[in-house]
């Protein structure tokens, strides 16, 4: 009897890159032009990422620099979180401030999600596992696993799904 083969799917982002990318926009925003004078700024505070400037736009306008940094450094902007309903700068005084937070492993209710997935749309006979904040997916064929992962790329997910631990 073959035995059964496995991988996980994770929500994992690399803390050094997401700290080089603040640094790379923290720089560029120090130095443009449409960025002087406007009190413009973005740094770490505790855990999250705090972006301050005079007007909602310029603040809108770090996120930007930010995300593009972001995706240079090879991170999804699936694993930054700045509200439920989208960025809203919030005034606070005579600046306008954004907070953004990196998301990281599989929430129970996402991981709810794509083990429907797999259960609906994958091969059958393919088993998951929802195990803290990341999901096994066991099966006796590992075509059926390519098949699980293929699926999962090509599926709207709200979170930087990888694939771990494949055996």
């Amino acid at each position: 009897m073959a035995s059964e083969a496995s991988f996980d799917v994770v929500s994992k982002v690399d803390h050094q890159e997401v700290d080089n990318a603040l640094n790379q926009a923290a720089k560029e925003i120090a130095q443009r032009y449409d960025f002087k004078g406007v009190g413009a700024s973005i740094a770490w505070s505790g855990e999250k990422i705090l972006m301050i400037a005079n007007s909602s736009e310029r603040v809108l306008a770090v996120l930007d620099v930010f995300q593009t940094k972001l995706i240079k450094r090879g991170i999804s902007l699936k694993s930054l979180d700045t509200g439920e309903d989208g960025p809203e700068p919030k005034p606070s005084g005579k600046e306008y401030r954004l907070e953004a937070l990196i998301k990281e492993g599989l929430s129970s209710e996402t991981a709810k999600k794509v083990a429907k997935i797999v259960r609906d749309e994958g091969p059958k006979g393919i088993k998951t596992q929802i195990q803290g904040d990341e999901l096994r997916v066991t099966g006796k064929s590992r075509d059926d696993l390519q098949a699980v992962i293929a699926l999962l790329k090509g599926s709207d997910v709200d979170a930087d799904l990888q694939f771990t631990n494949y055996r």
